[in-house]
């Protein structure tokens, strides 16, 4: 786990080298035990490339980057693991291939050389790369199929700047950044980010999850991306339930045994959860004398605390507990810190929860710790999908089975008949109609805090932001929003919070049950398995994890995630936060003293209390941090 940065320039610029070191320093937490960059100049420009190293793999300095080929005409860097760099060494050793470290990036540099962008489907693990090949002259930065690890980029005069965080795309431009106003729209009405390739920072775009972009060093273009993989939702029919049980079974312990390898001690995130839990149970499955050390935040006293799943997990494993209470006046302490972490807005105050799991990881030695992140996403949790799931009955004409399925996912905790059929019609309509009844729902409406007409004004689309679909197939309604969910809207935004409060830290977060492999097998089966007739989520995994997960977790109605007293924390913070929205940010479309108005009211209990206090907060401070 590490930060990359880099370029290539027509020219090579004065002070290349300061801004360089400058931008290594700005992620120095992603990668604290080693660094160093180097240029590669050419008669079109020069190339280089940075790195900041973070040692998980063969400690030694066997692992420097950037990392040459034996003949140097081909050089990576490379943030992340691959978790099967021992098969694939045991593949390209018989091919001729010597190695002279343990370390998994010279897999990673062989593999390339080898079989090019075939090797991407081969690889178990997270990362973001850019390879420079001399011969061809190319610059290749890829991207793992889910961006689980970061990747920024941009173009200046001509060059071609990336880098792991933007802090660092800062430190390497030599023109000021600007505030991306779409971007700061979405987020602000809609609560939309991460969603897209278009950052809070105009200019600087994400490199997709599954894509990788190519420069032409000779003539300095820059090709579109391109996706070498993509989630598959045609189903099977050759899959019994029994089958995809057993299946996903071996599917997991497989990919836990891989995310356990480490020359570096580790233990797990554990909110109580299911997703956590058979984490934390399947580590202790295949390894029955590991040591497991867990982290857990609390909500103390709270309706939303989870620490007697927490607890009965801890007993089931005989793992060492370490927990975390937070309160309002801490997140007021640490706000700053985090928001210069995260390096763009986010959604809530969960996300402080994990940065302090990650900071406890951390003050109790651990470098690497494993997460039951996307399991949501592959399992169809959350809610269950109701919307889509409908959707996918009503295709097949099934009208009876349709109605039963929404009378039994009425009777679990949290939900109502009424709000399924919601679900559903909103899951039905498209384009002005569908906005339409988002308004009519509350789900947005003109705000007065804002200027909508300036902003329409400037080209910005003051709608709903739409997400594409990447199929369209009648009766898969449900693992076609999986796959929407996989890749833009949903995980990669908590993808971001994970990955950046853990780097805060320099902490590596693993997440085993994002592989592609679990990924094809989960949005193949009958989307039965995965949301049962009776309403019941996670229905096959909860099913699989029989015998190693203890049933009062897996027999769980309730879902409550990552959750904070969000209220009662900004309440304790009002006075300050007031002086937060003060500030004066300059910004034309937004009427501070409007929100200023609806912050007290709000506190005040004379208007209803919501997540849109968060973002104004939030957008606040990371505005003026950014671009004071």
């Amino acid at each position: 786990m590490c930060g990359i940065t880099g370029g290539w320039w027509p020219g090579r610029p004065a002070t290349l080298d300061e801004r360089l070191a400058q931008a290594l320093a700005a992620m120095d937490r992603r990668g604290p035990d080693d660094r160093g960059y180097m240029l590669y100049p050419g008669s079109s420009g020069v190339t280089a490339l940075g790195h900041t190293r973070l040692s998980i793999i063969d400690l030694s300095a066997a692992g420097h980057q950037p990392m040459e080929s034996q003949g140097k005409s081909v050089s990576i860097v490379f943030n992340g693991e691959i978790y099967n760099y021992r098969e694939l060494r045991a593949e390209l050793e018989p091919l001729g291939y010597r190695f002279v470290s343990g370390s998994d990036t010279e897999v990673l540099l062989a593999a390339w050389r080898q079989w090019g962008r075939a090797c991407l489907p081969r690889l178990v693990g997270m990362f973001a790369f850019v390879v420079f090949d001399s011969v061809r002259g190319t610059l290749t930065c890829v991207r793992d199929a889910f961006g689980i690890k970061p990747f920024f980029y941009t173009r200046e005069q001509g060059g071609f700047l990336f880098a792991s965080e933007v802090a660092a795309i800062k430190a390497l431009k030599q023109e000021r950044v600007q505030l991306n106003w779409q971007r700061a729209y979405d987020y602000l009405v809609h609560a939309d980010y991460d969603s897209g390739a278009h950052s809070f920072f105009d200019g600087v775009l994400h490199l997709l999850p599954g894509h990788l972009v190519e420069l032409d060093l000779a003539s300095g273009a820059l090709g579109e991306p391109q996706r070498w993989w993509s989630p598959r939702i045609e189903e099977r029919g050759d899959l019994s339930f029994a089958d995809a049980t057993e299946q996903l079974r071996e599917h997991f312990l497989a990919s836990v045994r891989l995310h356990l390898r480490s020359d570096v001690p580790l233990g797990a995130a554990l909110s109580g959860g299911i997703d956590s839990s058979a984490v934390v149970c399947a580590m202790r499955h295949i390894e029955p004398d590991l040591p497991i050390n867990t982290f857990s935040y609390i909500a103390d006293g709270s309706s939303v605390s989870e620490e007697v799943w927490v607890d009965l997990v801890n007993q089931h494993v005989g793992a060492q507990p370490h927990k975390i209470t937070v309160g309002g006046a801490e997140l007021a302490r640490d706000l700053e810190d985090m928001i210069i972490a995260q390096g763009e807005p986010f959604g809530s105050t969960s996300i402080y929860a994990q940065y302090r799991v990650f900071q406890l990881a951390r003050e109790h030695g651990i470098t690497v710790t494993l997460d039951g992140q996307g399991a949501d996403e592959l399992l169809a949790g959350y809610n269950g999908y109701p919307g889509p799931r409908l959707h996918s009955l009503l295709d097949n004409g099934e009208l009876q089975r349709a109605w039963k399925f929404l009378d039994a996912w009425a009777e679990w905790p949290g939900r109502s008949r009424m709000s399924g059929v919601k679900h559903a019609i909103a899951h039905m309509t498209s384009g002005k109609l569908h906005d339409l009844l988002r308004r009519m729902g509350g789900a947005y409406s003109a705000a007065s805090w804002i200027n909508s007409d300036l902003l329409r004004e400037r080209g910005i689309s003051c709608g709903f932001p739409h997400t594409v679909p990447l199929h369209n197939e009648r009766g898969r309604r449900v693992v076609e929003e999986l796959a929407i969910a996989l890749t833009q809207r949903g995980l990669p935004a908590l993808l971001r919070h994970g990955d950046r409060n853990s780097m805060r830290f320099s902490v590596e977060s693993r997440v085993p049950f994002l592989t592609t492999d679990m990924a094809d097998l989960l949005l193949s089966m009958p989307e039965h398995y995965l949301i049962s007739d009776a309403g019941e989520t996670k229905h096959v995994f909860r099913a699989a994890m029989r015998g190693i997960v203890p049933d009062e977790i897996l027999d769980r109605r309730d879902k409550i995630g990552f959750e904070t007293p969000e209220y009662a924390w900004l309440r304790t913070m009002s006075n300050t936060i007031r002086d937060w929205l003060k500030v004066d940010l300059g910004l034309p479309f937004l009427d501070q003293a409007e929100i200023l108005k609806e912050f007290d009211l709000i506190m005040q209990g004379k208007k209803r209390f919501s997540w849109q206090v968060w973002r104004w907060i939030n957008f606040c401070r990371w505005y003026e941090i950014s671009f004071r």
